[in-house]
């Protein structure tokens, strides 16, 4: 079982939304490991009907096939239908082929990290665009907006969807629970230092996280979403070679949708490191377009979802009404350097069942 249990802990490092790593292992035999998923939607406002924890999960499901390219493996893995959505379950099982070569995208699978703060706005390369949009797959596109004026649209809109997201109640216990304060990393949360805020912005925001009634009182008073709107979506989807939208060709209804759409967000955010480039997903808006498209109130503020109604006409316009239906994830890009501080992971001795 060694093997196993080397490629699931390479595997544990894939990417989760606020770091929630939704599963656990189980090792049945030497070739044999069952993934124990699990959504948040019952307590994250993000987490619509489950999806963003299913994209997490097939960027796991790809990231253990990866790893297993490096011990002479393929990977077969079959869902457990009978058992709900809300807790996807997984086997897996590993088969020896001689024919398999170590996929190159494995230097990067620990490294690969978020960088929040503002990047270079150099274009990309064209090679790097063909690059990306391969790693996606024949069931994936790449929907790129470059030059000032489109990420200037995109920064106003990632400017006026923070406001729904910092203004939330239904939000405060996810960012209450989700930041480690006064850290550089961090094994299951934020460390405060990978925010991309400045020092006096993280302390306000410290001192207003210590109950709801600070945070609403700050906003109400003494705009307190103005200066994290500014440093964390404003100047950052300004600072930033292009935003990009990765585009199922269908649209996702499904759990194996999502899952799929997972596997690519993966191999490009993998591609996206083994080319020497920074990244920053931006998902809330589609998160906040999905509920309004199902007309599925998130808040108890009325204001609110006229927000995000607003939010979602102003990304079908950016991105196209069709676009907006297929989007399985969107971020921002460019050079720059590597983030300092980071998201870790639980190690593999705390995801066992």
């Amino acid at each position: 079982m060694r093997a196993l249990a080397d490629i699931l802990d390479l595997a544990r490092w894939a990417p989760s939304g606020d770091n929630t790593q939704p599963w656990r292992f189980e090792l049945v035999g030497p070739e044999h490991a069952v993934i124990h998923g699990f959504d948040t939607r019952d307590h994250c406002v993000y987490d619509f009907a489950g999806r963003a924890s299913q994209v997490s999960l097939g960027a796991l499901l790809e990231t253990i096939t990866i790893a297993a390219s490096g011990y002479g493996f393929v990977v077969s893995v079959q869902r457990r239908m009978h058992l709900p959505e809300t807790r996807p379950t997984f086997d897996v099982h590993l088969l020896a082929d001689a024919r398999v070569r170590a996929d190159p995208l494995i230097d990067s699978i620990r490294v690969r990290s978020v960088q929040r703060r503002p990047l270079s706005t150099r274009p990309l390369r064209d090679e790097q665009k063909a690059a990306l949009e391969a790693a996606v797959g024949s069931d994936h596109s790449v929907l790129w907006l470059e030059g000032f004026a489109d990420r200037l649209r995109m920064a106003r809109l990632l400017f006026a969807n923070a406001k729904i997201r910092l203004t939330m109640p239904e939000a405060y216990p996810v960012h209450r629970d989700v930041i480690e304060w006064g850290v550089q990393f961090s094994e299951e949360r934020i460390p405060d230092q990978a925010i991309g805020l400045d020092r006096v912005t993280t302390r306000a925001m410290k001192w207003a996280m210590q109950s709801w009634g600070r945070v609403d009182f700050l906003n109400r008073f003494l705009a307190g979403t103005l200066a994290p709107r500014i440093q964390l979506d404003l100047v950052p989807g300004l600072a930033c070679a292009a935003h990009f939208v990765i585009v199922a060709r269908e649209e996702a209804q499904t759990v194996e949708h999502f899952l799929a759409g997972g596997r690519a967000v993966q191999r490009f955010w993998l591609t996206t490191t083994a080319i020497g480039l920074q990244l920053q997903p931006a998902y809330t808006p589609l998160v906040f377009s999905a509920y309004v498209r199902a007309g599925v109130r998130f808040s108890v503020v009325p204001a609110l979802w006229d927000q995000a109604v607003t939010v979602t006409s102003g990304l079908g316009t950016i991105l196209g009404v069709d676009n907006v239906k297929r989007a399985i994830f969107m971020g921002r890009i460019g050079s720059g350097s590597a983030a300092k501080a980071r998201s870790m992971r639980l190690p593999l001795d705390r995801l066992w069942v």
